[in-house]
């Protein structure tokens, strides 16, 4: 049976394919599964796909019946995995050859470990720069960590990212959040934390795709980060998580917000009037999540991040961005009304 299978789900995916799929394919680990689900691409992928698993046996092949989003798919892999261990990688990111082995040999030696987080390492689309997003000082230096403090350096600001092999049994019990169409791996992963025994990390490393700025290509999906920011506050809620660390998250929840709000004030020129209509809505809905309290003190009163009353708080922003917005008559009275 094979020791560790690999999600990979793909979506017009096929420039960088080749080097995901042949990064698992030389592992020296030999002995894994390569679930591959395609979300009905629309260029080549399938096809490279097909050709691949005609290359070897270890590569199984799913498709979504429409283009569903990363949580469908990747489900889709998960109820289909046969191996103790899962990870997931996404499609136009690699590992090094050694990282399935490292990990495993990790799982092998601490039986009570349930989630071992792989060398994280940003790799830019220049293809000239690497950089590592390092690990807390104690995973760094080969010890472990409880569930709890896992999920507490996750939840306040990625102190521990989210990248890494766990077991199968965990992975079924929490599957991938499906309330938002991206992002949803970051939600499963603050709860396999919040449900592991220990947390570790291994030699191996994930080599992390850094590309261009979203604003090269803006659009509403841009705007499902604090769709599952919501999603996941509602989670740890139903979980009982304690009011520190639930206010931990209300503080990182709270600057995301912000940080997309601007986003939008300065992209909104490049949206339809329905669309803008539809991320204003959408936005004003997740102002409403906020109590004045919720967020900590000193993420609420940085400068420009202030939680005032919803009116004042859109002329805060527009202010904080441009005065030419301030004065953009149609704008404040569309948007405030």
């Amino acid at each position: 049976m094979s020791k560790i299978a690999v999600l990979v789900a793909a979506y017009n995916a096929e420039r960088w394919l080749p080097q995901c799929l042949n990064s698992l394919l030389r592992q020296t680990l030999e002995d894994i599964e390569v679930i591959c689900i395609d979300d009905r691409s629309t260029d080549g992928t399938w096809q490279l796909l097909l050709d691949y698993e005609k290359r070897d046996p270890r590569i199984k092949l799913l498709q979504t019946t429409t283009n569903s989003g990363q949580a469908v798919a990747r489900n889709l892999g998960l109820e289909v995995a046969t191996a103790p261990f899962v990870c997931m990688v996404d499609a136009d990111d690699w590992l090094s050859p050694d990282a399935l082995s490292s990990a495993l040999e990790i799982f092998n030696r601490y039986p009570d470990t349930d989630c071992v987080a792989f060398h994280l390492v940003k790799a830019f689309d220049d293809g000239a720069r690497t950089e590592d997003y390092g690990l807390p000082a104690v995973l760094a230096q080969g010890g472990s960590i409880s569930g709890t403090m896992a999920v507490r350096l996750s939840l306040d600001g990625w102190q521990l990212h989210g990248l890494y092999v766990t077991r199968t049994e965990l992975h079924r019990r929490y599957p991938f959040d499906t309330s938002s169409r991206l992002y949803s791996d970051d939600n499963t992963t603050h709860i396999h934390y919040l449900h592991s025994r220990e947390v570790r990390a291994c030699a191996g490393r994930y080599f992390y795709r850094q590309h261009a700025s979203l604003t090269k290509s803006f659009n509403t999906l841009h705007f499902e980060y604090v769709r599952a920011n919501l999603a996941l506050r509602q989670t740890l809620i139903r979980e009982g998580v304690d009011a520190e660390l639930l206010s931990i998250y209300e503080g990182h929840r709270w600057v995301n917000f912000v940080s997309v709000y601007r986003t939008y004030l300065k992209h909104r020129s490049e949206l339809s009037a329905g669309e803008r209509q539809q991320v204003i809505q959408n936005l004003v809905d997740i102002l409403r999540s906020f109590s004045r309290n919720s967020p900590p003190r000193h993420n609420r009163c940085k400068p420009g991040y202030w939680l005032l009353p919803r009116p004042l708080f859109h002329l805060q922003q527009l202010l904080y961005m441009s005065y030419k917005s301030l004065f953009d008559r149609n704008y404040i009275n569309t948007q405030l009304a």
